[in-house]
């Protein structure tokens, strides 16, 4: 290219941009005069104002005409339809303890909503229905992996639009079920008289020679009580008064029915009461388990209520028949160790000393000892001298005892392990004294608590 050309091509470009230039600043020469200070702004007068026209103004007195209006509502829908928007808000809590799914249907308070057949989808497998309408959908035999779920739409509800995921365990693993307060209820909510019909065995299998006299037997054995709502109101300072030196509560209990889990009514005022007479307290739990999934629920709301207490003494599970009638009277032996020892596991793995409550002919006939030994034996035997042959711990001889405080009959115990109440008795290891064919004696524990 010559330089005659070079001169011409460079003439065009600059051009082009002057004109470019140009156009640009003509589209915004509002602004520029703004930037540059030289507009000049009028005052409006009250002609250069429109008059409101009747569509600017409410027309008539339909004060929900805003509802036509489509720009007026977000556009992001939060729930599955506008229909729902007026009901009551509901969402899904899940949990998993092996090869199992429950589902629980709460409302913005976190108390299950019962009465309605709600459904969920869980993506891939299909529809599941509260069909009892208990407020809980409970799915197992599920293979291990990962799940979606969705709560469909239902009347009168409002339900998010949103898919929750939640891992299904292969394995089980005996850990405290942190929602396991979702599925705790109270007396008011269950039929009592069909729920809570524990029957104590030794009560039938008593001889006719047990003491009912509040006394020890040994400078190192230690007297105390076992309560629940049974024994109705109790004056705590009385009893500590006539020598009581620790107390066993019954903090709840598995329906014999429904298998609902059903807080004692007199726990919170019992443990409380007790701990302020400054009287050491452990707590035990009537089982109707009939697995090892609802073992570890019950230790879970074991876990749940004792936490905000000190607890010196073991936590213990009472295995005791419902009457004969009750969801895990038949359970096989081999069964029942199983499933107790999940519980055990279970409230071992969150710090506490456990053990097993049970009658001599139940521990001998109805349990395997043997797989349960590195746990707490109580004895429940109504006689002048046990028969039991195996290793215990503590031993209740009477459940007509006498105490100041207690207007009922009560359960008389005696407790062999050394406690030190200035300690922390939820860890630690090593051995401690218990009894075997009326005999004391150091009893291992298999690192279970330090007594």
């Amino acid at each position: 290219m010559d330089s005659k050309k070079l001169r011409r091509t460079l003439f065009l470009v600059v051009m082009m941009f002057c004109m470019i230039t140009v156009i640009v600043a003509m589209m915004n020469w509002e602004l520029i005069e703004e930037k540059l200070g030289l507009s000049v702004k009028t005052e409006e007068t009250s002609a250069d104002v429109a008059e409101p026209t009747a569509e600017d103004k409410q027309i008539g007195n339909d004060l929900q005409a805003f509802m036509n209006d489509e720009t007026f509502f977000d556009s992001e829908i939060h729930y599955k339809s506008i229909e729902t928007y007026s009901g009551k808000a509901v969402s899904i809590v899940m949990s998993s303890v092996a090869k199992d799914l429950r589902i629980m249907v709460v409302d913005s308070g976190g108390k299950l909503v019962t009465g309605f057949p709600f459904t969920v989808t869980i993506q891939g497998y299909g529809e599941y229905t509260d069909k009892d309408e208990d407020g809980i959908i409970y799915i197992d035999k599920l293979r291990a992996g990962e799940y979606s779920i969705s709560l469909n739409e239902a009347e009168g509800y409002r339900v998010p639009n949103t898919v929750t995921t939640i891992k299904v365990k292969q394995e089980i693993e005996y850990r405290v079920l942190e929602d396991i307060e979702y599925l705790m209820l109270t007396e008011d909510d269950i039929d009592a008289s069909k729920e809570d019909t524990e029957v104590k065995e030794a009560r039938e299998d008593a001889d006719g020679t047990e003491n009912t006299e509040f006394v020890s037997s040994g400078e190192d054995v230690k007297k105390g009580i076992d309560v629940s709502k049974w024994n109705e109101t109790i004056d705590w300072e009385a009893v500590k008064e006539d020598g009581v030196e620790f107390a066993i509560i019954r903090c709840g209990y598995r329906g014999s029915s429904s298998g609902s889990l059903v807080i004692d009514p007199r726990y919170e005022e019992n443990i409380r009461g007790a701990i302020e007479a400054d009287i050491p307290v452990g707590v035990y739990f009537f089982t109707q388990a009939v697995n090892e999934v609802e073992a570890v629920e019950e230790a879970s709301m074991v876990i749940n209520l004792i936490r905000q207490y000190d607890v010196d003494y073991p936590v213990f599970l009472d295995s005791e028949s419902a009457g004969g009638n009750g969801r895990a009277d038949d359970l096989e032996a081999e069964d029942r160790t199983r499933i107790h020892k999940a519980f055990l596991e279970t409230i071992s793995n969150a710090g506490y000393a456990t053990g097993i409550y049970a009658s001599a002919n139940w521990l001998n006939e109805r349990l395997n000892m043997t797989e349960l030994s590195d746990y707490n034996t109580w004895l429940a035997e109504y006689a002048e001298v046990p028969s039991y042959a195996g290793y215990y711990h503590m031993w209740q001889y009477t459940s007509k005892g006498s105490i100041d405080g207690i207007s009922t009959n009560v359960d008389l115990n005696l407790c062999y392990m050394n406690i030190d109440t200035s300690i922390d008795h939820s860890m630690g290891a090593g051995g401690y004294t218990g009894v075997v064919n009326g005999e004391t004696g150091n009893v291992p524990t298999g690192g279970r608590a330090d007594y």
